[in-house]
């Protein structure tokens, strides 16, 4: 029952964290935040918790789950062509899509540690 709740607020929270990349990424470009870190450094950070996000929200669907991400970073990254002041560049696509990889993998990783500590069964 707990693991049932912790995968619920663990997809909730992916989702709202892919709302707020989805609204920072076609948004007006004076709400997008910023930070020291750059154009390339935003990008992957948010992408790389994305990842994270989505790789430990739908486990067992890692595969079609990051299949789907990057076809929904494309999505995102054409659709700026119609958002005012906003500009599609394939190197966004392209850190976008190498840092959520980063994430998922992250993910897989964490997932592979914890199953290490677990205790062997009896």
């Amino acid at each position: 029952m707990l693991w049932g709740r912790m995968t619920i607020l663990l997809r909730l929270s992916a989702w709202l964290l892919a709302a707020a990349v989805t609204f920072a990424t076609l948004g007006p470009p004076q709400l997008r935040p910023h930070s020291h870190l750059g154009q390339d450094g935003e990008h992957a950070l948010a992408f790389i918790l994305v990842g994270l996000a989505f790789g430990l929200a739908y486990r067992s669907q890692r595969l079609l789950t990051i299949t789907i991400a990057l076809v929904l970073i494309g999505a995102l990254e054409i659709a700026q062509f119609w958002a005012p002041g906003r500009h599609a560049r394939l190197e966004d696509f392209l850190v976008d899509a190498f840092a959520a990889c980063a994430g998922f993998l992250l993910a897989a990783t964490l997932d592979w540690v914890a199953a290490q500590l677990r205790p062997a069964a009896a």
